[in-house]
């Protein structure tokens, strides 16, 4: 008994104190690569459910790329014009973090070591879709006093 006993404990300790360490690379794994930016919402932060705004990326906007990979470099290249006349605008270069367990990813472009990240919420992340919603710098956009939530979409 006292052998079962004591097999146990070691086995539920095992279990507990062992984290999930691949998690976050498998997450950013998915995470590497394209991602073609789709649409923009804002949802009210009363409810989490009610759309404020939407907008579906038409014309050269389609092109907008969020670029990401594994050793923690972002860039983000948006697209100007009309018609197939689309051109590209400087690439902007920065870094991000990323926690697999709360699920956010703080995104920093430039250099400035005073700037802090935005921070987003990883919403949902599949091989081919990611949808962030954004966690720092909020807004009232319908005039409640409570902050709406930006959310942004991406496919590959």
């Amino acid at each position: 008994m006292k052998k079962q006993l004591l097999l146990f404990a070691f086995s539920a300790l095992a279990l507990t104190s062992c984290k999930d360490d691949n998690l976050e690379a498998y997450d950013m794994e998915i995470m590497k690569g394209d991602w073609k930016e789709v649409k923009r919402e804002v949802i009210s932060g009363k409810d989490n459910k009610t759309v404020l705004y939407t907008e579906t990326l038409t014309g050269c906007a389609t092109k907008n790329t969020l670029f990401l990979r594994t050793d923690y470099y972002v860039s983000y290249t948006a697209y100007t014009g009309t018609g197939a006349d689309c051109t590209p605008s400087p690439k902007t270069e920065g870094r991000y973090t990323y926690d697999a367990d709360s699920k956010v990813i703080g995104i920093k472009f430039g250099e400035d070591e005073e700037e802090s990240p935005i921070t987003y919420r990883v919403d949902m992340l599949t091989g081919k879709d990611f949808r962030l919603a954004q966690k720092s710098g909020l807004f009232d956009m319908d005039g409640d006093k409570i902050p709406d939530i930006p959310y942004v979409t991406y496919k590959r």
